[in-house]
Formats: C-alpha cells, sequence, structure tokens
C-alpha cells in the first residue's frame, strides 16, 4: 500500500495538471473544507463511525486534514507533528470491518461532492481512498456486525 501518491514532476496526470492532487484541489483551504464536510457527514449520517469517535473531534479533524495534506502531495504537516502515518497501527484500536469501510467511503464520497471536487481528481481520489479504507480493514466482522464480540 502506496502511502502517499506519488505526483509526476510535468505534464498532464490522472488527477488533472496540476504538479500534485493538493494543488489540483486548491491547496488548504478547500482541503480544510473537504474535512469538516467528511466530519459533519459523520456526525449528521453515520452512527456507525460517529461511535468510533470522540464528542469533541477537533484533534480526528486535525489529523485527517494533516494526513491528507502530505498524502495529497501538499505539507507534510502529519509526518512532521506524529511522525510516519502507520495507518494500520493507528486503526487497531477501533474494529474495521468491510461495514465500516464501506460506511467510510460513503461520507468520504459526499464529503468530495459537497466540497464540489470535479474529475479528474475526483475519480483519482476515490481510487486511491477507497484503497486506503480496504487497507485499515482489521477483521472480518467489523463492530457492526451482530455477531461480532
Amino acid at each position: 500500500m502506496t502511502i502517499n501518491p506519488q505526483p509526476k514532476p510535468t505534464g498532464s496526470h490522472p488527477w488533472g495538471e496540476a504538479a500534485t492532487p493538493y494543488d489540483e484541489l486548491g491547496g488548504a483551504p478547500p482541503l480544510r473544507q473537504l474535512v469538516d464536510f467528511f466530519y459533519d457527514r459523520i456526525r449528521s449520517d453515520s452512527p456507525l463511525l460517529r461511535a468510533m469517535h470522540p464528542e469533541d473531534d477537533r484533534n480526528s479533524r486535525r489529523n485527517l486534514f494533516e494526513f491528507l495534506s502530505g498524502w495529497m502531495g501538499g505539507p507534510d504537516l502529519y509526518t512532521e507533528r506524529k511522525g510516519h502515518p502507520r495507518l494500520r497501527m493507528r486503526h487497531v484500536p477501533f474494529s474495521i470491518g468491510s461495514a465500516e469501510a464501506d460506511e467510510w467511503m460513503r461520507c468520504m464520497r459526499g464529503a468530495l461532492a459537497d466540497t464540489g471536487v470535479a474529475e479528474p481528481l475526483l475519480g483519482y481520489l476515490d481510487r486511491q481512498i477507497e484503497q486506503m479504507a480496504k487497507h485499515v480493514r482489521n477483521t472480518e466482522t467489523g463492530s457492526s456486525d451482530p455477531s461480532a464480540p
């Protein structure tokens, strides 16, 4: 699993014309908006994911913003503050199965739409982020399965 999509130095890219997905998105302000829309969706539309986050989700929002910034080719804020992301390790405390990964993607896809991310960046991010969501799965059943302990 590649943590950081490898931007090409020049020319057309799978995400568009900018050098990095971060630049194609427009930098920090639209990325912050994306993260806020994502967590707002979790709060309002996803009891499953809401139960996995603290009531005060400011730190979660900060972590995702900083991670996505570096992952998309912008400032490597998360790594500078916390070291290597180690996504699987950092998600071990949570029971994440297919239902949780799918729900996470549903909320992220809604946030991408709310932010107004257009093609080709939209398709590129959807594919790459879905790989990450699948990567952090750590159980067959997840917390939403009635047979899970």
